[in-house]
């Protein structure tokens, strides 16, 4: 089984132009990025996708591989299915989020042990929640699972309603998930689902997996202990140089 890690990087941003090209101590975010995806031991190939020619010729001082793609991909998943076409060859796509510097290389290869299974699809990473903040908090996507691990649905609010019982007490009542926002997709399933239309569930959530789950695909989960700090804004960047100077 052949696997290409994707990190799409998308130059413009509402909240943070320029984002990808960012300095943190002395490297930048894309760089970051795609050092920690050379660690995992799953990945047989790592592009990187952009849609601009300065974050294109940045990669050459870290001798990444890098293809330009359109500036009208809504997603990184539609980003990812444009390169896809490239690598034929290539049996699983992971598409890992550019704006993880620090993105744990276990977990990237934990997702990719997703696909030993040969019906596996479409595969992402949960986390186990352990606070009444991260419960209630709508930006954190929850997800419930079925017996075979396979995410049944996500939402922005807190799944499932624990009927009876007070909703500070209901860690203690049942074990909620959250969404880690990294997605791996066999090659062929990948090409199909880029090429399907918005749907219902995905417009009310604001969630592209609602999409794949309302079309009938499955999506296999693996439950992972780690999460990493996506840069969102300038002080999100102050936080992590925080961490890095310890």
């Amino acid at each position: 089984m052949k696997i290409l890690g994707i990190i799409p990087a998308r130059y413009q941003s509402s909240r943070f132009p320029g984002k990808p090209l960012i300095d943190i101590a002395g490297k930048s975010m894309i760089q970051r990025v795609y050092e920690q995806c050379l660690k995992s031991t799953k990945l047989d190939k790592i592009i990187i996708a952009t849609d601009d020619q300065r974050i294109l010729d940045h990669l050459h001082g870290f001798d990444a591989e890098g293809i330009m793609t359109s500036t009208h991909h809504a997603t990184g998943t539609d980003r990812c299915g444009e390169v896809v076409a490239n690598f034929p060859d290539f049996d699983v796509i992971i598409n890992i989020q550019g704006d993880e510097p620090m993105i744990d290389p276990s977990q990237i290869d934990l997702l990719c042990s997703c696909f030993d299974k040969i019906n596996t699809q479409i595969a992402t990473l949960v986390k186990k929640i352990d606070s009444l903040e991260e419960l209630y908090n709508e930006n954190s996507p929850k997800v419930i699972l079925n017996k075979n691990q396979e995410a049944i649905y996500f939402s922005r609010q807190t799944i499932p309603f624990i009927r009876g019982q007070k909703s500070s007490t209901w860690l203690k009542n049942h074990t909620f998930y959250k969404h880690i926002g990294i997605y791996g997709f066999k090659t062929q399933t990948l090409s199909e689902i880029i090429k399907l239309p918005l749907s219902s569930l995905e417009l009310a959530e604001s969630l592209e997996q609602l999409r794949w789950i309302e079309n009938g695909y499955s999506i296999q989960t693996a439950i992972t202990t780690k999460e990493s700090q996506a840069i969102d804004t300038p002080a999100d960047v102050e936080k992590l140089l925080a961490i890095l100077k310890g």
